[in-house]
């Protein structure tokens, strides 16, 4: 419930502070470096975040970062100038950084090993059915209240998932037996799952930053419509895709979802029409919904107790990373090249993502001869 209600309150900005920005007179180099500067911050925060889990413990943790995150979204509606809002952002960024790492970790105290996959599909649930509201509920409300009553709404929705974190029952800190490196920032298990999801997630910096730019460029209505289909195709995805990781593990799961990603991103690239759009929705939701929980599953995989918390930085911080590195790259290739552009580059970024998974199986089966 807690998680529900943070994402909820970040959903209802994601695609109304690309017109945020518009109207404090930003070009679409600016949209990109405004979302973009948001996720690297919560990247240069994850390591630090993983190491804190161990160390101060979960709730300390989750509570830090929730309390920064309302702090920041709520300042966004007093934001005069484009200068306040970017730093806003990274002081944003921290709290999703600490909050979403430490939610994460949470998560996979409480699930039991054997059900690992199905867990987090459900556990996703919760940011899913956030995602089936949120931008829609964002995009209705902005057409009827001011961008400073909106951000309040969302702060206002932070608290309450602070107020519900208060209920969880937290796991013991450990004392560590091993001591932690200095420089110990990232779980060396989860960089092969954690560096397919990079390559997955610049696809979504180029939906959340631009894609309600883009439809309303092209004179295509219901980019609310978009978010609603694409999160209720992904809810949808995480009934089956969890069990199927458990059972026949993410060979099972990962190209089917990859290629449902790529196939969406080709139809955005071109987008005759509402129809393609909300095809394209559906395909990218039982995409992203099938490889996301099966990748994090498998990132903690074969992860000590005491290293899940750097595992799940790692995981995060990835794709954070994605998601900075397609917002700003794309805010780019919008300027020069037009909006169509920034869905074909995200096609050729999940085909790379594909590819990288084959080398990592060969690699794996040699290992193994």
């Amino acid at each position: 419930m807690s998680n529900f209600f943070v994402f909820l309150g970040f959903q209802m900005t994601l695609p109304t502070i690309p017109l945020f920005v518009e109207k404090l007179g930003g070009n679409d180099q600016l949209i990109g470096i405004v979302v973009g500067i948001f996720t690297f911050s919560a990247l240069l925060l994850r390591p630090y975040a993983g190491r804190a889990l161990e160390l101060k413990g979960r709730r300390f943790v989750f509570l830090t970062g929730l309390g920064i995150f309302v702090l920041s979204i709520g300042s966004f509606g007093f934001a005069k100038s484009l200068l306040f809002l970017f730093m806003m952002r990274i002081i944003q960024g921290i709290g999703w950084g600490f909050s979403t790492t430490a939610s994460g970790t949470i998560a996979t105290d409480l699930i039991p090993a054997k059900r690992r996959g199905e867990g987090m599909g459900y556990y996703g649930l919760s940011g899913n059915l956030a995602l089936a509201f949120g931008p829609t509920l964002g995009l209705a409300l902005v057409g009827v209240i001011t961008f400073t009553q909106l951000f309040l709404i969302s702060s206002l929705l932070g608290l309450v998932a602070l107020l519900l974190s208060s209920k969880i029952r937290y796991k013991k800190v450990e004392k560590q037996t091993v001591p932690l490196k200095k420089w110990d920032f990232y779980e060396k298990s989860a960089l092969p799952p954690s560096l397919l999801l990079l390559f997955i997630t610049v696809t979504f910096g180029g939906i959340a930053a631009f894609l309600p730019i883009y439809s309303a460029q092209k004179g295509i209505n219901g980019i609310h419509w978009y978010f609603l289909l694409y999160a209720i195709a992904l809810m949808l995805s995480r009934t089956f895709a969890g069990k199927i990781y458990d059972q026949r593990g993410h060979r099972a799961v990962f190209l089917p979802g990859a290629l449902l990603i790529l196939v969406s991103m080709i139809l955005l690239s071109w987008l005759p029409n509402s129809t393609i759009l909300y095809v394209a929705a559906i395909l990218y939701g039982f995409g992203f919904g099938t490889v996301q929980p099966a990748l994090q599953a498998w990132s903690v995989k074969d992860v000590a107790a005491n290293r899940r918390g750097m595992a799940n930085a790692t995981f995060f911080s990835f794709f954070d990373l994605g998601v900075g590195i397609g917002a700003i790259l794309f805010g780019q290739i919008a300027h020069w090249f037009g909006y169509g552009a920034i869905y074909s580059v995200a096609a050729l970024s999940v085909l790379t993502s594909i590819l990288l998974y084959l080398v990592i199986l060969r690699v794996g089966r040699t290992q193994n001869a």
